[in-house]
């Protein structure tokens, strides 16, 4: 019985050595941080589970039932020591973690811009961080490159050492985003745009996923991230380009629909304004746009005058012409603006335009 627990066990570890434990092994600097901050955070809560695990066993064996030479204190009841210790170490812990957690969420939030490349490289602020829109959809990954006009979908690429920065929404239910080589998770939510910030260090595939449950393609939401030198990505990028068709609204539209492991997709030449229509949700004709609705409620809401203003102010908020769109929506505020703005103009170097910011607000 012994040697079959014996050869369990060492069954066990050979095959546990053959994980591969991203999360602690990763790729890029941002997820090796998060890595890190995982180990320190071990370390330290070690530090009390490792010396309560061995003093339960020694104190369940030095005092058992057998052992007659094991001190019997039978009025015992208070250690002025013992509570020191067994308080002072614990707090001390807490604090520390306490400290590491307020650092690295800060460090490593994920709408901050990164300030280094790896540990022995700062960011070069000559190269612009890659910008990829990712939209989740039933049960799909769409990427978009808006400074290449192409998109993808399941299949994202990358250049090494060259931060990215992901803009996410979602077309359907809340999902989470996650590549465990380059950075943690982050959720894409319908109508809201998140955003998330990393970097890959070595050329390689990745894998990505979901990390949420969203219904029942769930499993197959998954992707590959390409990632190489700048003349690999730019062959990549040439490949999306031959193969791939125009993603407009009709295009985007069939994409909504429900598919389980959708196969790899290009699109060569994206619609003007497609991020935005996707984000306030209205790629379809006959929706209305999120900031549209929102404009709607501002101008008074439900009701007949809600119905009316729905049609009447149907896609303004998207005009190229916002002053314009100001101008027609209130025009006794404009007015009362352009007078303020020109009396600011004339004063003085010398004037405080503060008093006569104060001096309107009085008269108004």
């Amino acid at each position: 019985m012994k040697l079959r627990s014996i050869f369990i066990l060492l069954c066990s570890a050979l095959a546990l050595s053959g994980c591969n434990l991203v999360v602690l092994n990763p790729s890029g600097d941002v997820a090796a941080q998060q890595g890190n901050l995982l180990i320190y955070s071990t370390v330290l809560i070690l530090i009390v589970i490792l010396p309560v695990m061995a003093l339960t066993v020694y104190f369940a064996w030095k005092y058992r039932a057998g052992n007659k030479d094991a001190t019997y204190e039978p009025d015992w009841d208070h250690s002025v020591s013992l509570e020191i210790v067994i308080w002072s170490v614990p707090l001390a812990i807490i604090v520390c973690l306490a400290g590491l957690t307020w650092v690295s969420t800060h460090r490593l939030d994920p709408y901050k811009s990164l300030d280094r490349v790896s540990a022995s490289q700062p960011i070069d602020p000559n190269v612009e961080p890659l910008q990829i829109q990712v939209v989740a959809l039933d049960w799909k990954w769409l990427f978009i490159y808006p400074e290449l006009n192409i998109a993808t979908v399941n299949e994202v690429a990358a250049i090494t050492d060259r931060p990215i920065e992901f803009k996410l929404t979602s077309a359907t239910v809340m999902n989470a985003f996650y590549i465990p080589d380059m950075a943690g998770m982050i959720y894409t939510m319908a109508g809201m745009e998140t955003e998330l910030n990393g970097v890959i260090n070595e050329p390689g595939v990745y894998g990505g996923l979901s990390s949420q449950y969203s219904g029942q393609g769930f499993s197959h939401m998954n992707f590959d991230m390409h990632v190489s030198d700048q003349a690999g990505f730019d062959a990549w990028v040439e490949n999306v380009r031959a193969e791939g068709h125009e993603l407009n609204r009709e295009a985007y539209v069939k994409l909504e629909e429900k598919t389980v492991a959708h196969p790899i997709e290009y699109f060569n030449g994206i619609q003007t304004g497609m991020w935005d229509k996707i984000l306030n949700m209205c790629v379809g004709d006959d929706t209305l746009c999120l900031n549209d609705m929102m404009m709607v409620d501002a101008l008074g809401g439900g009701g007949i005058e809600g119905l009316y203003n729905r049609e009447l102010y149907r896609g303004l908020c998207s005009a190229d012409d916002p002053e314009a769109l100001f101008v027609m929506l209130r025009p006794e505020l404009y007015a009362r603006q352009t007078e303020i703005v020109a009396a600011v103009n004339l004063l003085p170097p010398s004037s405080d335009p503060t008093r006569l910011n104060q001096s309107n607000v009085q008269a108004n």
